[in-house]
């Protein structure tokens, strides 16, 4: 038997030419069979595909088209992003650029230990980090998987900082792994504040600072998942500085608006935050995954710090060699910091400002759309790229149902949120190169749907493969 090529070394190049054609070829034709933003059929079809792709996945001999056959299987069934009719979740197309970028991360392997494993990556890290720790008024920043990690960070320095009794206030529009980081570290319950508007009302953190006793963590965002909003950060800073409370702005979603100066103002008072959780797997176009989470005092991250001797030796350290365990709360991890990198050089400042304008921008197109349209009625004007609107004079019920047809029939994917005590459709924005024709398809769509939900449908008078003209049909 031929021993496989490795993907570095003298071989690599010739290796992976043919490889890398298969992959793209094979990307192309299961997005061609899939023909939209989404398998049809829903969960039960998409399994029996990828099983019947698939079969046995572990023979007892290989067979050397498992690259082409599983990846087109996965690009048959997945959710494309990159599709105007995807608009569901923080869920990015990934740029060109970032996606080759990874591919180059994934080819040399560094393992962002020890600095023997990533001699280059460990001080692209360090330089790529600070500077974005900068950009966000914020002095160092550590790379995460995500909020979710980032969160965890945060929580973990503050109790380490103010102690075990350190508590969480949030208002019920925070994301979920904050309670749950809470949880996870042993820290009190969480005090949950209400979200009129489905912003942090002021006047319940002022009085729920004064009430509980401390230490205090709060908890603000900048881009709920929900409905984009933005928490009125320079008053939550104020009445943290007051009241001596520690303050982490997550910004994952939001924070790429930093990019923007149309947009920055909308981030006033990220700076006065302790910490600050960004990812540029949202608003940043990175592939998953590219989280960050700065701090304002780079003492802090001390609290991370862990010794190995095969790792991080003290005269390693004393000679000179950068320790990175304190890097992180995981051990070995890949260099996501390349891709961030080379977007960031690649199109500057300007150019993601550009990205950033072009989705808001298509947002506010959107939401005119929805206001304009008798059918249907807008929650508000979008503060970032989500616009939140459900068919008029229906149910929740509808609503929901609405939803899970479009997914069913592959033709779009939309998300859902409860607000005002009612449940919406969720448009996510965020592919710069979206039409204003795929947006009035969009909503074309929508309204199909609603018609389909409310109306008795004759046996076999469905046709769930028929798209809005301009589409591809099935």
């Amino acid at each position: 038997m031929t021993t496989p090529a490795l993907a570095s070394g003298p071989e690599g190049r010739d290796a992976l030419r043919p490889l890398l054609a298969t992959v793209l070829d094979a990307l192309d034709e299961g997005a061609h069979a899939r023909g939209g933003p989404l398998p049809a059929g829903g969960p039960d079809a998409v399994t029996a595909r990828v099983h019947d792709a698939a079969g046995d996945v572990l023979p007892q001999d290989g067979e050397p088209d498992a690259l082409h056959t599983l990846v087109r299987a996965l690009a048959e069934g997945a959710a494309d992003p990159a599709h105007p009719l995807c608009a569901a979740h923080l869920h990015c197309p990934p740029l060109a650029v970032a996606t080759a970028a990874d591919l180059a991360a994934s080819v040399l392997n560094p393992s962002l230990d020890s600095w023997d494993q990533a001699p280059a990556a460990s001080a692209l890290e360090a330089l790529v980090t600070r500077t974005l720790a900068r950009e966000a008024g914020a002095s160092d920043a550590v790379v995460t998987t995500g909020a979710t990690e980032a969160h965890q960070i945060a929580l973990l320095l503050a109790r380490e900082l103010h102690g075990p009794h350190t508590r969480l206030v949030c208002g019920t529009n925070a994301h979920h792994s904050l309670p749950r980081a809470a949880w996870l570290l042993g820290l009190p319950d969480p005090v949950t504040l209400p979200a009129p508007a489905g912003t942090l009302d002021p006047a319940a953190l002022d009085k729920a600072l004064t009430t509980h006793p401390g230490p205090h963590l709060v908890a603000a965002t900048a881009g709920t998942t929900d409905a984009g909003l933005i928490d009125p950060l320079p008053e939550i800073a104020a009445l943290c500085r007051a009241h001596r409370a520690r303050l982490h702005i997550d910004a994952a979603y939001g924070g790429g608006l930093l990019f923007s100066d149309r947009h920055r103002e909308k981030l006033a008072g990220l700076e006065r935050a302790h910490t600050i959780a960004l990812d540029l797997h949202k608003l940043g176009w990175q592939p998953v995954a590219a989280g960050l989470l700065a701090v304002r005092h780079p003492r802090d991250l001390a609290a991370l710090h862990q010794h190995t001797d095969y790792l991080n030796a003290d005269d390693d350290i004393a000679a000179g060699l950068p320790d990175l365990l304190g890097r992180s709360l995981r051990t070995t991890r890949r260099p996501d910091i390349l891709k961030i990198a080379v977007t960031l050089k690649t199109l500057g400042r300007s150019g993601l400002g550009a990205l950033i304008d072009q989705v808001c921008g298509h947002a506010r197109e959107f939401a005119a759309l929805v206001q304009d349209h008798p059918g249907f009625e807008l929650h508000d004007r979008p503060t970032i790229s989500t616009v939140l609107f459900r068919p008029a004079r229906t149910s929740d019920d509808t609503v929901a149902a609405v939803r899970r047809t479009l997914l069913h029939q592959g033709h779009a994917v939309l998300g859902r949120a409860r607000l005002d005590g009612r449940l919406w459709l969720k448009a996510t924005l965020l592919n710069p190169h979206t039409r204003p024709a795929d947006l009035a398809t969009l909503l074309a769509l929508v309204e199909k749907a609603t018609e389909q939900a409310t109306e008795p449908v004759e046996p076999g008078g469905e046709d769930t493969h028929t798209l809005v003209e301009g589409h591809t049909p099935r």
